[in-house]
C-alpha cells in the first residue's frame, strides 16, 4: 500500500474514532439528562394540575361554607332574600349549576332559577350525607337535574356535589345547603395548565382525571370518560408525583406523569389521580433531533478530513503522528487539545480545522448544558423552576453548614392576583407575575435564590450570618412586600397587588428542607388569615 494512502486512510479512520466517540459520549451523558428533565416536566404538569384542581374545590367549598354561615340562610324566613342570595352565587361564579336550601326534611325551600322548589331531596346522597358535618361528592351523572339543566354540549351532565348542614343558635338543624358544581371547570383548569405549555412540548399531550377508588376515567380525551384506566405497573405509581414510559391499552408507548391530588388548607380532598401522557417518540423528539445533527456533523466533517488527508499526506507524515496521539488522548476523555502544527501550510490547516471541530463538538454539548439549564427554569419569569429546589437548596445547606450560617425560607403569594386575572385577562396576569419575579429579585440585598413554584407563588431562600439572622430575614421580606405593594403598570392598565410571606428558618426551625418548606407554607397561610400583606415566621419547639 502507497505510504500516502496508508496516511489517509490511517488519517480517515482517526477522525471517525475521535468523532464516533465524542458523539457517543455527549449524546449518552445528555440524552439521560436531558430525558429526566423532559420526564420530570410532565410529572410536575401533573402536579400543576392537581394543585390547580385541589385549590379550585378548596375555594367552592369555602365559599359554600361562608355563605352558611348567613342569619338569612339559617333562619329562612324570607325566602326571596334567601332566592337573591343562591342567585348572586350563581351569577358571580357560574361553575355552580345549581344551589338549593332544604328544609330539615329536604324539602327544597329556595333554589337558584326556582329549580326543585317543593321537591324533595331527602334519598339524595347530597342531603343524606349533610345532616350533620359538611359534605363533598364524588363526580356523578345528574339525576333529577339532567332534564331541568340540559347542557349544551350535548354531553350528560355531570356533578360534584357540595353541602352543608345549617344549625340554630341551639345546635338544632334548619337545613341543608346544597350546590352542584358542574364538572365543566375541570376542562378550564387543563386549558389553563397546558396553555403553559409552549412549541412543540405540548404536543399530542393528554390529561387524565382518574376516581380515587376504581380508576375510573372522570376527564380525558373523547370515548375515556367513565372507563377504569388499566395500565401495567400503574399501581406503582399511585400517589407519587413520578413519570414513567408505559405501553397503553392501544399498544403504543407513552411518556406518562403522576400526582395524586390531597386537599388543601382544610379542603380534604377526593383523591383524584392525575395521569399526564405524551407519545415517547414525540416527548423525546428533542433528544433524537440533537443526536442526528451531531451524526450529520460528524459525517460531514469526516468526509471533509479524508479529502483533506489525502491532498497532504505526502508531506505530514510526522505532524499527523503528533495529532494522532492528541486525538487518542481525547478518545480516552483527557483535556487536551489538537496542537498547532507549523512549517507546513497544509499541515496547519489541518489541524487548524480539528481544533474547529472539538470546538464546534464542544459548543454542542454546550448547547446540551443550556437547555438543560432552560428546564430548571420557569419559562415565563425566568426564575429557577420547581423542580431545581431540591439541588439548589442542597447546596445552600452544604454551604451554610461549612461556615456555620443560616437559610432563611420565604414561601410568597401574592394578594388579588386572581382579579387582575379576572378583570384584565391572563395575558395581563402573566407580565404582571414577570414584574413581580423582578420586583422580589431587586428586593434581595444578600446572597439567595428565588423561585417560581407555579401559579402566583414564589419561594426565596436567603443565605445568612447565624448572627442576626431572622432579623436580615424579615427585613428583606418587609422590602418584598413594600416593593409589591407598589402599582404595576401593565399593557391592559394599572394594576394593584400585595404579598402575603411565610418565613421558615434554617437551623432554628429544623433541618429538613422539605419541613422547613412546609412551616413557611403554614406560617404563609397564617399571614392570609391576619389580614394579607403580612409577614409571619415559624414559631416551633426549635426556634431561637
Amino acid at each position: 500500500m502507497r505510504l500516502r494512502t496508508y496516511f489517509s486512510l490511517s488519517f480517515a479512520f482517526l477522525i471517525i474514532v475521535v468523532i464516533v466517540s465524542m458523539s457517543v459520549v455527549i449524546s449518552q451523558r445528555t440524552s439521560r439528562e436531558v430525558r429526566e428533565e423532559i420526564g420530570g416536566s410532565l410529572a410536575a404538569l401533573a402536579y400543576q394540575m392537581s394543585d390547580k384542581l385541589d385549590y379550585y374545590m378548596w375555594s367552592r367549598y369555602n365559599e359554600v361554607l361562608l355563605l352558611s354561615h348567613l342569619k338569612a340562610l339559617r333562619f329562612p324566613s324570607d325566602l326571596e332574600e334567601v332566592s337573591g342570595l343562591l342567585h348572586e352565587l350563581n351569577h358571580n361564579i357560574p361553575s355552580f349549576s345549581w344551589v338549593g336550601l332544604s328544609d330539615p326534611d329536604g324539602n327544597i325551600l329556595s333554589s337558584t332559577g326556582g329549580i326543585l322548589v317543593g321537591s324533595s331531596i331527602a334519598e339524595r346522597p347530597v342531603y343524606k350525607k349533610a345532616l350533620e358535618k359538611p359534605f363533598i361528592g364524588d363526580v356523578h351523572d345528574a339525576v333529577l337535574l339532567s332534564e331541568l339543566l340540559p347542557n349544551p354540549t350535548g354531553e350528560p351532565l355531570k356533578f360534584v356535589d357540595i353541602s352543608t348542614p345549617l344549625f340554630d343558635d341551639n345546635g338544632k338543624l334548619t337545613g341543608v345547603l346544597a350546590a352542584h358544581l358542574s364538572w365543566e371547570w375541570s376542562k378550564e383548569i387543563k386549558s389553563s395548565v397546558l396553555k403553559s405549555l409552549q412549541g412543540d412540548s405540548k404536543k399530542e399531550i393528554d390529561v387524565f382525571i382518574l376516581s380515587a377508588i376504581d380508576d375510573t376515567v372522570l376527564l380525558g380525551p373523547e370515548s375515556w370518560p367513565g372507563k377504569k384506566l388499566s395500565l401495567e405497573d400503574f399501581d406503582e405509581y399511585n400517589g407519587a408525583n413520578e413519570w414513567a414510559v408505559l405501553q397503553w391499552p392501544d399498544g403504543r408507548e407513552y411518556l406518562t406523569g403522576f400526582a395524586q391530588g390531597s386537599g388543601y388548607n382544610n379542603y380534604p380532598g377526593l383523591g383524584w389521580k392525575i395521569v399526564v401522557r405524551q407519545p415517547a417518540d414525540v416527548a423525546f423528539a428533542p433528544i433524537h433531533a440533537l443526536i442526528w445533527d451531531v451524526v450529520v456533523l460528524g459525517i460531514v466533517l469526516i468526509a471533509l478530513f479524508t479529502v483533506l488527508a489525502w491532498v497532504f499526506a505526502g508531506k505530514i507524515s510526522k505532524p499527523l503522528s503528533r495529532i494522532a496521539e492528541a486525538a487518542d488522548r481525547l478518545r480516552w476523555g483527557e483535556k487536551t487539545e489538537i496542537p498547532h502544527a507549523r512549517g507546513i501550510k497544509d499541515i496547519e490547516v489541518l489541524s487548524s480545522s480539528l481544533r474547529g471541530l472539538i470546538a464546534e463538538l464542544t459548543a454542542t454539548e454546550s448547547e446540551l448544558v443550556k437547555m438543560e439549564d432552560q428546564a430548571h427554569r420557569d419559562k415565563l419569569t425566568g426564575l429557577l423552576n420547581r423542580s431545581s429546589l431540591e439541588a439548589i437548596v442542597g447546596g445552600a445547606i452544604r454551604q451554610a453548614e461549612e461556615r456555620l450560617g443560616a437559610l432563611a425560607f420565604l414561601y410568597l403569594d401574592l394578594d388579588g392576583f386572581k382579579g387582575v386575572n379576572d378583570s384584565l385577562g391572563h395575558d395581563a396576569g402573566d407580565e404582571l407575575l414577570r414584574q413581580a419575579a423582578a420586583r422580589i429579585k431587586d428586593s434581595i440585598t444578600v446572597q439567595g435564590h428565588v423561585f417560581r413554584m407555579g401559579g402566583d407563588e414564589f419561594v426565596v431562600v436567603l443565605a445568612l450570618p447565624l448572627q442576626g439572622a431572622l432579623l436580615e430575614a424579615s427585613e428583606v421580606a418587609t422590602g418584598i412586600l413594600e416593593s409589591l405593594r407598589e402599582p404595576f403598570e401593565l399593557e391592559a392598565g394599572m394594576a394593584k397587588v400585595s404579598c402575603s410571606i411565610g418565613g421558615a428558618m434554617w437551623p432554628h426551625n429544623g433541618t429538613d428542607p422539605l419541613q422547613l418548606l412546609k412551616l413557611a407554607d403554614q406560617a404563609l397561610y397564617a399571614s392570609k388569615s391576619k389580614g394579607k400583606n403580612k409577614l409571619t415566621f415559624a414559631i416551633t419547639e426549635h426556634a431561637s
